[in-house]
């Protein structure tokens, strides 16, 4: 049952009036609600006072009570909320410049959506409990999605605002709130991980109820613009925020989740940049550790030409481990490769030509992920196939090779020399076709060499060079 605007005539009989107060009576419990007034009622019954928040409204030209309601609060019918909380009658037509307010917990939002920017590897969608089907790039997403990526697969979200959430393989995201204020233009966004890891960059908040939450069934953790990874593990029940730029708040996943508007600061712990926590199912937050410096890549110029693409890391005596990550694009937003390893050493097997960028960091023995190094390098694989035999009944040899890239013109260099590091050689030969070389009456002894393919292409300089290899000439 809902109260009209309009007030008790001046004068009723005795009876009348009674009748009139008995039908409101039944009505205060529902305008005490609309208008949050309800704890506010309990709290000053036990001596406290909870003040309604309210958002400020300037009325303009034309302006009623029905259409503010119907503009900006969930319920058009609402309008008598608004009556009654700025004690106006409800006109046809209101003063412009006259100042409301308006009950924040009523405004009305408008749902928006997340875009798919990339994917790669198994990913998929489903709509609450329905079926899980394949998730492309360009797709849209909104409140009830899930992400559900598999071994190798990985997801990136682009929301409204320019916000990304990546989402990184084995991993499990439902989009739990993706709204905007109409009023206030305020965001509000809650991310539900449930296994997995999410990679969030979020823009800066610019009105103090924008929000963006991760939940995990442990902790809530809340930014107002940074760079922050969220993990889940639910084998051990337990939740690993990372912080790169800014704060993070951080509170237990069993308490409310902390209203828009509220401060980080109120938060249980807040967690700057280069530090992060570790947080268990017993509800308790972990305390603020510092993360790992970046490690560094002991040749980040190498040209990965060979038959696997692999990194050797500069070990640091502080970690337990490492995580080697590939992506196509230098923000890692198209991730395409995830290991971890125990070792300074990630090989990722075979890998297609073209310019991609790793990004390398540290993990230490809370299991935090520490700070990140991102390098650019080449896939170029450029296979070299050399050989060399001797001419029977002479002390001749021929030496052969062949480069593996076509399509691209290609010089070799023919080197021979008596050592292994072939300083001093005997025969220097640059600017050679492919095909082979001969060299005739040579003396006795132990010989070194090597051939090196040397290709120009998009105005880079490539080379890669056999192995250097010996022989014995006895004769």
């Amino acid at each position: 049952m809902r109260v009209s605007g309009s007030t008790l005539p001046a004068r009723l009989p005795a009876a009348g009036a009674r009748r009139a107060l008995a039908a409101l009576v039944p009505c205060v419990p529902y305008v005490l609600a609309a208008l949050g007034l309800a704890p506010a009622l309990a709290d000053a019954q036990k001596g406290k006072s909870t003040p309604v928040v309210t958002v400020p409204y300037t009325t303009a030209a034309g302006d009623t009570l029905y259409a503010i309601a119907a503009r900006y609060l969930r319920d058009p019918h609402d309008w008598t909320v608004l009556s009654r909380l700025n004690k106006v009658p409800a006109p046809r037509h209101l003063q412009a410049g006259l100042q409301l307010k308006l009950p924040a917990a009523l405004l009305r939002q408008d749902q928006e959506s997340a875009r798919v920017l990339a994917t790669s590897g198994p990913v998929e969608r489903a709509f609450r409990a329905g079926p899980y089907t394949p998730l492309a790039p360009g797709m849209m997403l909104g409140e009830g999605d899930r992400v559900r990526t598999g071994h190798d697969g990985f997801a990136t979200l682009e929301l409204v605002d320019g916000s990304h959430v990546s989402v990184s393989q084995d991993g499990m995201v439902e989009i739990g709130k993706l709204r905007q204020t109409v009023l206030t233009g305020a965001s509000d966004r809650v991310l539900n991980l449930q296994h997995g890891e999410v990679d969030s960059e979020v823009t800066h908040a610019t009105k103090k109820d924008d929000r963006f939450q991760i939940r995990s069934p442990s902790v809530v953790a809340g930014v107002r613009g940074t760079r922050f990874r969220v993990n889940y593990d639910a084998g051990q029940q337990q939740t690993a925020v990372e912080v790169l730029e800014g704060a993070v708040g951080v509170d237990p996943g069993s308490a409310p989740a902390p209203a828009p508007g509220v401060p980080l600061q109120a938060s249980e712990q807040l967690v700057s940049a280069h530090f992060g926590n570790v947080s268990g199912a017993s509800g308790a937050i972990g305390a603020p550790i510092e993360l790992l410096p970046a490690p560094s890549l002991s040749d980040p110029g190498k040209i990965q030409d060979g038959k696997t693409v692999a990194f050797d890391l500069v070990p640091d005596s502080h970690a337990a481990g490492y995580r080697v990550q590939i992506a196509r694009d230098a923000d890692l937003l198209d991730l395409i490769r995830d290991l971890p390893v125990s070792a300074p050493h990630a090989d990722f097997g075979d890998m297609p030509d073209g310019t991609y960028f790793v990004r390398i960091s540290a993990v230490d023995h809370n299991g935090l992920e520490g700070l990140p190094q991102i390098y650019a390098f080449e896939r170029r694989q450029l296979g070299l196939a050399a050989s060399a035999t001797p001419r029977p009944g002479t002390r001749d040899y021929t030496f052969r090779w062949f480069a593996s890239r076509p399509g691209v013109e290609t010089h070799f260099r023919f080197v021979l020399g008596a050592t292994p590091d072939l300083r001093n050689p005997i025969l220097d030969r640059p600017d050679l076709p492919a095909g082979e070389i001969v060299v005739t009456d040579l003396p006795r002894g132990v010989y070194y060499w090597t051939v090196i393919a040397e290709q120009f292409e998009n105005g880079r300089f490539y080379e890669k060079g056999s192995s250097i290899r010996s022989f014995t000439l006895a004769r």
